[in-house]
């Protein structure tokens, strides 16, 4: 009998933080990142106010990630009204090479930068896998969250919804 109610406690335990995992997404991610290139902190407090925000977490050397800038570039254009913000934990170094080589200063809503070694935004979505895409509305509410790549035609479907 105390085994089964160990389990069911267990179970509830684990369900209960998903839930609770789940519910702190529904604001975007209390970052603060080193921007390339010029080497400034942003936080949302930098976002502005009546706009929505795309939160990427990503690696430079990830290839899913490399795939998706790729194909968002593709089809900018969808991607022109929505606060693009990509963050990494890698090296600054990394960032600004990824920065240069994907030519993202040509997209003034896209803001790239490392959270350094503090894993606190990975810890806040729960990132397993990169690229994970939160998507929020013009009220800075979620409205999706990938927790792989999605297909670009379905991601630009849902920028336009937000």
């Amino acid at each position: 009998m105390k085994k089964i109610l160990f389990f069911l406690s267990l179970v509830i335990a684990v369900g209960c933080s998903q839930a609770q995992n789940k519910a702190n997404i529904q604001n975007i991610a209390p970052y603060r990142i080193l921007t390339a290139p010029d080497s400034t902190y942003h936080t949302p407090a930098n976002l502005k106010k009546n706009k929505p925000v795309m939160v990427v977490y990503f690696s430079p050397d990830c290839s899913h990630c490399q795939q998706l800038m790729y194909e968002m570039k593709g089809q900018i254009k969808d991607f022109a009204n929505i606060q693009v913000v990509m963050i990494t934990p890698v090296d600054y170094k990394m960032v600004k090479y990824f920065y240069r080589d994907f030519g993202i200063s040509a997209y003034p809503n896209f803001t790239v930068g490392t959270e350094g070694r503090t894993y606190e935004v990975l810890t806040y979505y729960g990132v397993k896998n990169t690229p994970y895409i939160a998507l929020y509305n013009h009220k800075h509410k979620l409205l999706k969250a990938y927790e792989k790549a999605p297909k670009i035609k379905e991601l630009a479907a849902m920028v336009k919804k937000a």
